[in-house]
């Protein structure tokens, strides 16, 4: 199974999305959220994949999630190139990957709290700030060996004290339990640090495209 593959497996998992649905240039995912509909990763990239996935994107709110085949100068200005006007540029992403080991969540900050729980193959962990607010939180979606992290967040107010570190070893140490060897996630270009000073190495890199104008049919 491709590191793509396990992403895709678990993130399904994370967001109780369907079963992907395989294509002859990757898969389609039903997720039935308003912000995101669908959506359509295609690997192995090029215009007419991608022109084709685009198409059986039927209305606003469908993303694409496209891998290329291999890396290139301004991959989003490329495929933008291939899309026209009615997709809008969600950015670049890493797709990365780890080999899970045993790991202990580390020290918090005084009087912040650590709860984590696991619901059908979901696991998640939330840190609680001294008042009871919300400082950070995460989730991994369990599909076999593969755990795929996800919504991974600290808020704004509790940022730069560690605690998406010890989010992140709660959830790793939670999934091992559960019996996944391999972690996989999709980082944004900012919380690449992050992960990378945890032992997560990039394995490829991804475009992420939303369809935020309805399809038109010729007249």
């Amino acid at each position: 199974m491709t590191v793509v593959e396990d992403w895709v497996s678990g993130w399904v998992v994370s967001r109780g999305a369907s079963d992907p649905m395989p294509r002859p240039w990757g898969w389609t995912v039903d997720v039935g959220q308003q912000g995101q509909v669908a959506r359509q990763v295609i690997v192995d990239a090029d215009e007419a994949r991608v022109r084709e996935a685009a198409a059986q994107a039927r209305g606003e709110g469908w993303w694409l999630k496209v891998f290329l085949p291999e890396p290139c100068e301004e991959p989003e200005t490329r495929i933008a190139g291939w899309l026209g006007p009615a997709w809008t540029s969600g950015g670049t992403a890493s797709l990365m990957s780890v080999e899970l080991a045993p790991a202990t969540p580390g020290p918090l900050p005084p009087d912040y709290t650590l709860r984590g729980w696991t619901r059908g193959d979901v696991v998640r962990v939330v840190v609680a700030a001294p008042d009871g607010s919300l400082a950070a939180r995460g989730q991994m979606g369990l599909a076999g060996e593969v755990a795929v992290a996800d919504q991974i967040l600290t808020t704004p107010a509790h940022r730069r004290r560690g605690l998406g570190s010890v989010v992140m070893r709660a959830l790793q140490q939670q999934a091992l339990a559960a019996g996944a060897t391999r972690g996989v996630l999709g980082a944004t270009p900012q919380g690449r640090a992050l992960y990378e000073s945890l032992g997560w190495r990039t394995r490829t890199a991804f475009v992420s495209l939303c369809r935020t104008a309805p399809r038109t049919e010729p007249t």
